[in-house]
């Protein structure tokens, strides 16, 4: 029976008419070598077909006899969902992935730590471009694959990873001057999605107001006589060049991620320090030389900013590799947007001064996005354009979206007797204990896969 795109309206028609009824039994799949709705550890796959019969509960994407098949509404861009799908293959060492909503479809094969389309074609088309489909990820021709050298161990050992290249520690400041995009919400969830990945990272909090320091579970006092972080905190990196360095001001953060993350945390006292470090030239680049110390320590380092042009903000930006702005591409935060490049090529001068090179502007990141699907269809797709092409910025690949489960996982509480205390869990760990958590853990895999490719810290 002839495949009509009409038919599919939604993604549940993409997926029943067109890969169920149509595309998988045309490339030779039978009942019992394809899978749907497959879980893969925190990744949730739409279709996952193999070469051979697999038994259901030893599911292992991780062969060259397999192919991920994602289905999507046909209303929505496919190039919105390419980095999903490549941290989807590049993950769990797929070589093939389809990507579809109806109207057009999609093949990319995995290039280990990118992904690449190699064949195209609408849903009109279909029917004629059969035999390449068949070719490429036909049962028959997958039985024919060879398993992808990976240099790195695989997915389920990734805490061990262990791969040749040339320790360099990257720095990355989280930074906009406009509050309330979902700095805070990036900076300590991107830390904890890059060290589920094997990297060893260290998360510094250099913003008055603590948010990073309360997110990763620092702050577990209720009363002033027990704060443990007034004595030891990022202003005591900054006070001096001779004492106070990163191993001595460092924490660990409590129940906030598995493996945990080391903090630099920040403290309200902050704000009050500014005035004295302000008239001391040299505090502007103490972090610098006390980063330098713990570089083959850390893999990543990740700095939280606080929304201003402080003292504070100018530290984080000379202490920088990359630099990730997020915005919820609202009108107010792209007003901000010029202040932020202008700030950046003030930063860039006094660099040059000191013999480093310009900072890297990642992009900037689409955060606390809405899901209303009206919005994502007509509104969404604007907003991303206005970013290259009236502020002239890179725009990252990852979107985070606004979704319950990111404030509910800094909001959760231990309650101790009669008193509550603060017990925040980071995106990553809140999934493995609450389903409707893992979209957006996806999402942070996705962007701390984007990171590390752009970065070249594999």
């Amino acid at each position: 029976m002839p495949f009509n795109p009409e038919l599919c309206r939604n993604e549940s028609e993409v997926e029943s008419k067109l890969i169920v009824q149509y595309l998988l039994p045309q490339l030779g799949y039978t009942p019992d070598t394809w899978h749907q709705e497959v879980a893969l550890g925190s990744i949730r796959l739409d279709f996952l077909a193999f070469a051979a019969q697999v038994i259901p509960f030893v599911l292992d994407a991780n062969s060259p006899l397999s192919v991920v098949m994602e289905a999507k509404n046909p209303k929505q861009n496919l190039n919105n969902h390419i980095p999903r799908l490549r941290h989807y293959l590049t993950s769990l060492n797929v070589r093939y992935g389809l990507l579809t909503n109806g109207k057009e479809i999609r093949i990319y094969q995995n290039l280990q730590t990118d992904i690449q389309l190699i064949f195209q074609c609408s849903g009109k088309e279909v029917e004629t471009k059969l035999e390449n489909i068949k070719g490429l990820i036909g049962r028959d021709s997958l039985k024919e694959g060879q398993l992808i050298a990976k240099p790195e161990v695989q997915i389920e050992n990734n805490l061990n990873l262990e791969t040749n290249r040339q320790h360099s520690m990257k720095t990355i400041a989280i930074y906009h001057n406009k509050g309330g995009v979902g700095k805070t919400t990036v900076a300590v969830n991107l830390a904890a999605a890059l060290r589920k990945k094997g990297r060893s990272v260290l998360l510094v909090d250099i913003d008055s107001q603590a948010n990073t320091t309360f997110a990763t579970g620092l702050i577990k006092f209720q009363f002033e006589e027990d704060d443990n972080l007034r004595e030891r905190n990022i202003y005591h990196l900054l006070e001096s060049g001779d004492f106070n360095f990163i191993p001595e001001v460092v924490r660990t953060s409590d129940y906030f991620n598995n493996p945990e993350i080391d903090v630099i945390p920040s403290h309200i006292t902050l704000i009050e320090y500014q005035d004295k470090l302000n008239k001391i030239l040299a505090s502007r680049s103490r972090l610098v030389t006390k980063l330098k110390r713990v570089e083959n320590n850390y893999d990543i380092v990740i700095i939280d900013t606080p929304p201003s042009r402080d003292l504070y903000a100018e530290v984080a930006l000379i202490a920088t590799d990359y630099l990730i702005i997020p915005s919820d591409l609202k009108p107010f935060a792209n007003q901000g947007l010029p202040t932020v490049k202008n700030f950046v090529n003030q930063i860039n001068e006094s660099r040059e001064i000191m013999g480093k090179p310009p900072i890297t502007i990642m992009g900037v990141l689409a955060s606390k996005i809405s899901t209303n699907t009206k919005f994502l269809q007509y509104n969404f797709p604007k907003q991303r354009e206005v970013i290259s092409e009236r502020y002239q910025l890179p725009l990252m690949e990852a979107v985070i979206y606004d979704r319950t489960a990111l404030s509910e996982c800094m909001n959760q509480t231990l309650p101790v007797g009669d008193l509550e205390y603060p017990d925040p869990k980071s995106i990553i760990k809140f999934a493995e204990l609450k389903n409707s958590a893992q979209i957006s853990a996806e999402e942070f895999n996705v962007l701390a896969d984007e990171v590390i490719r752009k970065m070249g810290v594999y």
